[in-house]
């Protein structure tokens, strides 16, 4: 395989001859051209689309140096022979297209100079008459004064009207390339080039897709007056000609293929560039999808929605849906699904439907609890019973179970793992409504939220992007990284204009963190989100969050592992029920494409200050390894149940020694 050179943010990267081995889907062994091996080797990324283009128009810019000869030698030919010699414009020129087209019968060959034809697309009006003709000629005079010719065929060669893809137009010779080849304008040849630049003429009338007889007879055109000028030889022009046209059967550099994150990142660059600069100035602009995963993550959805509503019955097409996966390290915005047409621009709903999360802010408030070990730890027995109370607007709240009843004591594990909205609530209100909002602060929230108790069982409303900054934050450990769609933005002269810093910021402390992530697991291997075993695997270590909004309308579920976050979101435009819970909606969608990546085990290290202790499952009080009924359960130092079982024994620190730990 040999790699195109290009050029990254930090470098170039040169062209490559590879030696590529591939085994079970994946790659093997990577040597270069000398058989050496190779750790690591950057590929030219994708390009994913244009954004901000003015009147929606397209370019991809070029510099002089990059035009090839053959290009300028067949606009030469064809257009403005005498253009590195006449001051703007060209009498000789005019009367010599008089003469030309006058003996053909028809318009051969145009009278303008490329300087009057650049000012005309850039300042005029195309109202035919004598005035316009006198301003054109005028201001190609001015435009020779002031401009190089290099600078002046440059700015022609980016503004030329080349073609049109649907309610776009394909201005310049850049993205001509791709649109027509599908490939770089410096890798085209010469009968290539030359049907580029006889489509100035009129790219409609000669589009080559869908009057290839003209474009042929108008390409080969350019290669005699290309060798009839001397550019080229009648060998090389006889060779060319024979060649067939060479065009795609589609465009490429069609409407955006990932709308939904060409969004995020439209937004993400609003921030900090004014729109004219990012229409005029010809940014590259990297991103951070992953255009695997995103093809994996859209058929994830497409295909998990199309199987609910049939298993379901509900009606076709009903059902909508939302990803969003994410680096948990670096907070890179690897996919991003905003409905189950991905491909077509419209409502991004992992960025803009806020709906309420249900269970997925249930976290937040036993994150909270942990991280005050002198009064909670998860063995501590929290109080599943009802809940009456009195809002301000005098009306009563009182929440229930998914299942209708009550469990009495429960251990604040189990809850969290069986997602037990009394023992929440009661929890919730005990830390105080204020201290569960500043921990959605220091997660990632950055609206603000209502002190409701409410919010204790998810009525905030949401996008899929605001959840993934929270899981992002638990999956790292405690460090918020602020989710970027932009990894490098680079000017038309290569030069980096705005770099996105690795934005890391320690907002939680870890050892709680450890300790509610070692409980996320368990919502997996024992809770709510049990189904996801059946994807991944009984023992296969992930962490994740089950969310079901009432009535059945929202199905949520968010959960990580060693090296994703994601977070899936299943409901209805028209908010009606969906009757799907988070387990049996969004839970599959999630399964189903960490599955595919191949979703790296979760290895959740314990950081200094946690330790583990056996205990009895139902009580909470300390036990021994073998002891009917116990289980191993991680703990800040110091905070271990002081209630020892029957079967514990002697052994063990003392309260005496626990409160030194302190």
């Amino acid at each position: 395989v040999r790699t195109r050179p290009f050029r990254f943010w930090d470098g170039e990267q040169p062209g490559l001859y590879l030696d590529i081995r591939l085994a079970g889907g994946q790659v093997s062994r990577l040597r270069d051209e000398r058989g050496r091996p190779l750790d690591i080797v950057r590929l030219e990324p994708a390009v994913i689309g244009s954004i901000y283009p003015a009147h929606r128009e397209d370019r991809v810019l070029v510099r002089r140096a990059d035009l090839p000869d053959g290009l300028v030698e067949a606009l030469l030919a064809v257009e403005d022979r005498r253009f590195f010699s006449h001051h703007g414009i060209d009498p000789r020129g005019i009367a010599r297209a008089v003469w030309s087209n006058l003996r053909a019968g028809g318009m051969v060959q145009g009278g303008s100079t490329l300087t009057q034809q650049l000012v005309k697309n850039f300042f005029l009006t195309p109202e035919r008459s004598l005035w316009r003709k006198f301003n054109e000629a005028l201001m190609a005079l001015i435009v020779e004064s002031r401009y190089s010719k290099d600078e002046i065929l440059e700015a022609y060669a980016n503004e030329v009207y080349l073609g049109q893809d649907g309610a776009r137009a394909i201005h310049g010779f850049g993205l001509a390339a791709w649109f027509y080849f599908n490939r770089p304008l410096k890798e085209l040849e010469l009968h290539e080039l030359a049907l580029l630049a006889g489509l100035v003429k009129g790219a409609s009338y000669y589009n080559p897709r869908r009057h290839p007889q003209r474009a042929i007879e108008r390409r080969n055109l350019v290669l005699d007056l290309m060798a009839r000028q001397g550019f080229i030889g009648e060998k090389a022009a006889r060779r060319a000609k024979a060649r067939p046209l060479g065009v795609t059967a589609r465009g490429h550099g069609r409407q955006h293929r990932y709308p939904a994150f060409i969004q995020l990142v439209r937004r993400q660059l609003a921030r900090d560039y004014r729109e004219e600069d990012l229409t005029s100035e010809g940014l590259r602009i990297f991103t951070t999808l992953d255009p695997w995963e995103q093809k994996v993550a859209v058929d994830g959805v497409a295909g998990t929605l199309k199987r609910l509503e049939k298993g379901h019955r509900i009606p076709a097409g009903r059902l909508q849906g939302a990803m969003v996966i994410v680096s948990p390290q670096g907070g890179e915005v690897h996919a991003l699904v905003g409905g189950r047409r991905a491909g077509v621009s419209g409502f991004n709903r992992a960025l803009d439907a806020r709906r309420p999360v249900g269970s997925l802010v249930k976290p937040a408030v036993y994150l909270t609890a942990l991280a005050q070990p002198r009064r909670y730890t998860l063995a501590t027995l929290l109080d599943d019973e009802p809940v009456r109370l009195k809002l301000p607007d005098g009306s009563l709240w009182k929440p229930r179970n998914f299942d209708r009843r009550t469990h009495g004591k429960v251990p604040l594990h189990r809850a969290l793992a069986q997602s037990l909205n009394l023992a929440t609530v009661h929890l919730g209100l005990d830390l105080g409504l204020d201290a569960v909002i500043d921990t959605l602060h220091r997660m990632g929230l950055e609206k603000e939220v209502e002190p409701y108790p409410s919010l204790l069982l998810g009525a905030i409303p949401m996008a899929p992007i605001e959840v993934a900054q929270l899981y992002q934050t638990i999956a790292a450990g405690g460090f918020r990284a602020p989710l970027r769609a932009i990894r490098e933005v680079l000017d038309a002269d290569d030069r980096p204009l705005q770099r996105y810093p690795l934005e890391v910021e320690q907002t939680l402390d870890p050892v709680a963190t450890f300790l509610l992530t070692a409980n996320l697991q368990e919502v997996v291997q024992a809770g709510t989100a049990q189904r996801l075993k059946r994807y991944l695997g009984d023992d296969f270590p992930v962490a994740g969050k089950t969310g079901t909004t009432d009535d059945l309308r929202d199905a949520w579920f968010a959960g990580f592992g060693g090296d994703r976050v994601a977070v899936v979101w299943v409901g209805r435009d028209d908010n009606k029920p969906t009757g799907l819970t988070g387990s049996r909606g969004a839970l599959p969608v999630f399964g189903r494409v960490m599955r595919d990546l191949r979703l790296a085990p979760l290895e959740a290290l314990p950081p200094p200050g946690v330790e583990y202790h056996w205990v009895e499952a139902d009580t909470g009080r300390l036990s021994a390894e073998g002891c009917e009924g116990a289980i191993q359960l991680p703990f800040a130092r110091g905070s271990a149940p002081a209630l020892r079982s029957d079967c514990a024994g002697s052994d063990g620190p003392g309260l005496l020694e626990r409160l030194l730990d302190f």
